[in-house]
């Protein structure tokens, strides 16, 4: 069902969600940018910084994502779901530590591990028929975001 039509708001504010991750490479490969950006909001929201803590808001966000889809199963299923979907977050709990290069690492394994799951859900029927394709977006994204703070 990869075939699926992604809803043009959830394309559009799922790709809006990539902004915060594309905004710390910008900061990193664009000192200026950074300065500016200090100057104007504070160190928080330049390189690694913002695309390590908006990664972790994210992944620990997709959580409660899971935890909606498990809410569609019954019984054993939905037990499982329910298990399945604390992963993420507790993935970043126990895994964003440690500086910046071992953070972004955990956070690219922690979402293409959410990969995973998201096609568990959907292949259970639990997530919308488009949830797939829109989530190999998205984690693209995020993986190639993330990257330049990993290397």
């Amino acid at each position: 069902m990869l075939d699926a039509r992604i809803p043009r708001s959830a394309l559009i504010l799922g790709l809006a969600g990539l902004l915060p991750f594309a905004w710390g490479v910008a900061t990193l490969w664009f000192p200026q940018l950074a300065l500016q950006t200090v100057a104007l909001i504070g160190p928080r929201f330049i390189g690694p910084y913002v695309g390590l803590f908006y990664g972790a808001v994210i992944l620990s966000f997709m959580s409660g994502v899971l935890w909606g889809f498990a809410t569609k199963a019954e019984g054993q299923v939905a037990a499982t779901g329910y298990a399945l979907s604390v992963l993420p977050a507790l993935w970043v709990f126990f895994t964003t530590g440690g500086g910046d290069q071992a953070a972004a690492i955990a956070l690219m394994a922690g979402f293409v591990g959410l990969l995973g799951l998201d096609w568990l859900f959907w292949n259970q029927g639990l997530a919308p028929a488009w949830w797939m394709k829109l989530r190999l977006i998205l984690t693209a994204g995020v993986v190639a975001c993330l990257l330049p703070v990993a290397l």
